[in-house]
C-alpha cells in the first residue's frame, strides 16, 4: 500500500510539473496556443511598403483602426520602398514585443532573418497582399486573386480595342492592333501573377496576329518596372514611342498593371503628341483617385478595383484569431507557394472598373465620395 501511494504521488507531481511547464510556455509568447483574452492589449506590428501610393496609406490606416478598435496597440511603419528600412522596422517591432506581424513587403525575399526571429519568439506572421518568399515562417496570407487581376486587365484591354465585346465574346475583329506591355516590380511576387494572367489571356490573340507587340518586348524581365515607379514607366514609354513608333504607326493599347504606371504612361504619350481624347486603351489597377478621374475624363480606359477595406478587415481578423488561440479562416490552400511552403490564404475577388460602372463600383460602395472624384 505504501508503494502504491508513492507511485500515485510521483505521478501527480509529474502531471503538475508538466501542467506548470505548459502554462509557462504559453506565457512565453506562443500565440498559437493563447487563451482567449490572454493577449488583450497586445502590440501588433504593421509594416507597409510606401506612402508614395495612396492605396498603401489607406491600407495602413484601416488595419491600424481595426486593431485599435479591438483594443490592441499598433506600431504602424512605412518603409519608403527601402528594403533596409523595412528590415530595421520589423526588427524594432519584435524588440518592442509585438505578438503578431502584418507585413506588406518591399521585397518578398529580404525578410528571412526577421521571420526566423519572429518564429523563435512565437510571433505569427501575416503576409499582407504581397507574398513573402523563401521562408517557412509565413503563417498566413491575405490578398486578392492576383492571377485573375491579370486576366481582367488583359480582357479589358481587348474589350477596349474591340476584339472582345462587353460580355467577353470574340467579335471577329482582324486587327492588327499595336500594343505594348508593362509589368510590375520584379521584387514583388504579385507582379508575376498579374503578368502571367494577362499573357495567358492575350496569347491566343498574339498567336493569331490580332494584336502584336510593336517593340517585340514580351518577356517579364524586358517589361518589368522596378519599384513600381511612374517615372520609370514614363521613361520607357517615351523610349518605345521614339524607337518603335516614329514612322507614323500608333500605339493602340498599353497593358499597364498599376494606376501609378498608367499615369506616367499617359504623360509620356501626351508629351509625344497623342491627343488626350485619342489615347490608346490603357489599363491599370488599384482604382486610385487620379486614375478614376482619368477614366471619367475618357483617358485611362480601365482599372482593377480591389476593396482594400475588406483586405484590411481580414488581416485584423486573422491577427485577432491568432491572439485568441484560434486558427484563422482561409479559402485557398493550393495557389501561393513561397518556395518553402504553400501559405494558407484568404482571397478576395477583384472588380474591373471602366467609365460605364465606376459609380456603382467605387461610389455606391462608399469607397470614395463624389467630391473626391470631382
Amino acid at each position: 500500500m505504501k508503494l502504491k501511494r508513492l507511485v500515485v504521488g510521483v505521478a501527480a507531481a509529474v502531471t503538475l510539473a508538466l501542467t506548470m511547464s505548459a502554462c509557462a510556455g504559453t506565457r512565453g509568447g506562443d500565440t498559437s496556443t493563447a487563451e482567449p483574452g490572454a493577449n488583450k492589449g497586445a502590440l501588433v506590428g504593421v509594416a507597409m511598403p510606401t506612402k508614395t501610393s495612396t492605396r498603401w496609406i489607406h491600407d495602413g490606416d484601416a488595419v491600424k483602426a481595426g486593431l485599435e478598435k479591438l483594443g490592441y496597440k499598433v506600431d504602424l511603419e512605412y518603409a519608403d520602398d527601402d528594403i533596409p528600412t523595412q528590415v530595421q522596422q520589423i526588427s524594432n517591432m519584435l524588440t518592442k514585443g509585438a505578438k503578431v506581424l502584418i507585413v506588406a513587403s518591399v521585397d518578398g525575399t529580404a525578410l528571412s532573418s526577421q521571420l526566423d526571429q519572429a518564429a523563435s519568439k512565437g510571433v505569427k506572421v501575416i503576409a499582407y497582399d504581397r507574398l513573402i518568399n523563401g521562408n517557412k515562417n509565413v503563417d498566413f496570407y491575405t490578398t486578392f486573386d492576383n492571377y485573375k487581376v491579370g486576366v481582367q486587365q488583359a480582357t479589358s484591354l481587348l474589350e477596349g480595342l474591340g476584339v472582345l465585346d462587353k460580355t467577353g465574346k470574340d467579335t471577329g475583329t482582324a486587327g492588327p492592333f499595336n500594343i505594348e506591355l508593362f509589368a510590375g516590380s520584379p521584387d514583388d511576387n504579385n507582379a508575376t501573377f498579374f503578368f502571367n494572367g494577362a499573357m495567358d489571356t492575350l496569347k491566343p490573340y498574339l498567336d493569331k496576329g490580332v494584336v502584336k507587340v510593336g517593340s517585340g518586348q514580351t518577356g517579364f524581365t524586358q517589361v518589368a518596372t522596378q519599384g513600381w515607379q511612374a517615372d520609370v514607366a514614363k521613361k520607357r514609354m517615351q523610349d518605345l514611342v521614339a524607337s518603335t513608333y516614329s514612322n507614323g504607326q500608333k500605339v493602340d493599347g498599353v497593358l499597364s498593371p498599376y494606376d501609378g504606371l498608367s499615369i506616367g504612361i499617359i504623360s509620356a504619350l501626351t508629351g509625344a503628341g497623342y491627343a488626350t481624347d485619342k489615347l490608346p486603351i490603357i489599363t491599370g489597377q488599384d482604382a486610385e483617385i487620379p486614375s478614376v478621374k482619368s477614366i471619367i475624363a475618357g483617358q485611362q480606359y480601365s482599372t482593377i478595383y480591389k476593396d482594400t477595406r475588406k483586405l484590411a478587415g481580414e488581416a485584423v481578423k486573422m491577427a485577432d484569431d491568432v491572439l485568441n488561440g484560434k486558427t484563422p479562416e482561409v479559402n485557398d490552400t493550393k495557389s501561393y507557394d513561397n518556395k518553402t511552403k504553400v501559405v494558407p490564404t484568404f482571397l478576395f475577388e477583384p472588380v474591373v472598373v471602366t467609365k460605364d460602372n465606376y459609380k456603382e463600383a467605387v461610389l455606391d460602395t462608399g469607397y470614395y465620395t463624389a467630391d473626391q472624384l470631382k
